[in-house]
Formats: structure tokens, sequence, C-alpha cells
């Protein structure tokens, strides 16, 4: 199944240059169709201790998907800029001079380039596990509903078509006994036909095997009824499967056996 959710939060950090530049931080995941579960993470250095603590939430709700994962903490671009202290400044100054003290060619800091470090978040990775992790669960939550709107809509869509089967399967079986009646008159002809030959004994064992053979034949063009009675009850298990409740493991590996079944006995049925 696929889905999308994304999450994010305001965080005011005491641990950044100034209590007035706060950080935000957002959770985003996105899954498409996959036999197995692949999980990968994309997130900061600051984040990345919460990796595991993620992996075991997130392999607990979904089983099957190509699942991608990214967070990401900046600073809020909406809190306005903030005043760079005098502490700041100088160390910016010092930093700068040791660097153009071995690379003489390189160019001083802007006004952008130190608003830009003076607001760089500067968060306690410690503290960013609960907001982190509570992001995630509202995330895969609603990334949940997102998959289960879609499963119901394709759901919906089977059930259709497992409708049109049924009713087609309902209409074939009057037509077994219509069968049966159309090859038993083709065998009687052919007897008919076989006993015609002439009456000496040589012709009438010939006869006989002949019809021996007809009817070996016969028998096995008319038997279909096996797979009609199969081919009705494995539409009658998907549509259950449909039906139930959703469970936790899902019924993808279910419906995958069943449609095999179905093409089995589809195939069988249309050759004979």
């Amino acid at each position: 199944m696929t889905g999308y959710a994304s999450t994010q939060v305001l965080l005011a950090s005491a641990s950044a240059p100034s209590p007035s530049a706060p950080m935000r931080l957002g959770f985003e995941i996105r899954s498409v169709n996959s036999r197995f579960l692949d999980l990968g993470f994309r997130m900061p250095d600051e984040l990345r201790m919460h990796e595991a603590a993620l992996r075991e939430l997130i392999s607990a709700q979904l089983k099957r998907g190509k699942v991608e994962v990214r967070a990401h903490l900046e600073a809020d671009q909406h809190a306005g800029l903030t005043k760079p202290d005098a502490a700041m400044l100088d160390q910016l100054s010092q930093l700068q001079a040791q660097v153009q003290t071995v690379l003489p060619q390189a160019r001083g800091l802007s006004v952008a380039d130190i608003l830009k470090l003076s607001v760089q978040p500067q968060a306690n990775p410690q503290d960013l596990g609960a907001p982190l992790m509570q992001l995630a669960q509202d995330a895969l939550a609603s990334l949940l509903q997102s998959r289960s709107r879609e499963g119901q809509r394709l759901a919906q869509h089977l059930l259709e078509q497992v409708g049109q089967l049924q009713a087609l399967v309902a209409k074939a079986l009057p037509l077994v006994p219509i069968l049966v009646a159309q090859q038993r008159q083709r065998f009687l002809d052919r007897w008919q036909e076989a006993l015609g030959l002439g009456q000496e004994s040589a012709n009438a064992d010939m006869a006989q095997d002949r019809a021996l053979s007809e009817a070996t034949a016969f028998a096995i063009r008319i038997d279909v009824a096996e797979e009609l009675t199969r081919l009705g009850a494995h539409l009658e298990e998907i549509t259950q499967c449909l039906n139930r409740p959703p469970a936790k493991e899902g019924v993808g590996k279910r419906l995958d056996f069943l449609i095999q079944e179905l093409h089995r006995e589809a195939n069988t049925l249309g050759s004979k």
C-alpha cells in the first residue's frame, strides 16, 4: 500500500544561541508497495541515535512496503531575526582570523553568514527523543489511515471483479448438463458410425476399441463440475477475506495464493 504523512513541532530550546530562536522538528514517512518491509532513514546526526527506537516503532505497525523515513531539525524561518550577542560575534571573528591565517584567499564572513550561524540550532540529542517519538507516532497513525483508505478502495474494486466472476460461474453451472448431452450425442453418433463399418468380428472388435476410446475422451472433456466448484469456493474465500476486519498481518499473502488458484482452475476449465 502507498501512503504519505508528515508532522512537525516548534521547540523552544534554552541551549540555542538565544531563547527567542526556536527550532522546528519535522518528521515525514512515505511508503510504496513491496512484498517485504524495507525501511530507509534520512536524518541529521543529532537525531541518528533515535533510529533504533523509530525502527522498532514502525516495524510494530507496518509489515510490508518500502518505507522512507525523513526527520529534520532546523531553525524556525518565521521566528524573525535573532540579534547575535557580543560573545558570538567575537567567537566568529576569532574563527575567521584562524581560517584566513591558514587560507589567506578565503573570503570573510558576510552579514548573511553571521546571521545564519547565529541561529544555527544547537540541541541536546537526548532532549529530542520524546518529541521525535511523538511526531513519529502521529505520522504513523496518519499513514495507516491513508493506507487503510486506499485498501478500502482496492477491496471494493476487487469485490466488484469477484462479483462478475461469480456471475460467470453461476452461468456456467447450468451449461454442464447441456455439454454432457451434446457430448453424449456425439459419442452415440460415432458409435453408430463405428457399428456401420461391418458385421465382421474384426470390424466389431475395432468398433469396440473405438467406443472405449471415445468414452474415455468423453469423460475427460465433460468433467468440469469440479473446477467450477473449486472456482466458486476460491471466489467465496476472497470475498470473506476482503470483508473481514483489517488484520494486523494483512491479507496480501492469502490473496496472492487464492488468485494463483483462480488462474489454475480457470486455465483447466478453459482447456476442457
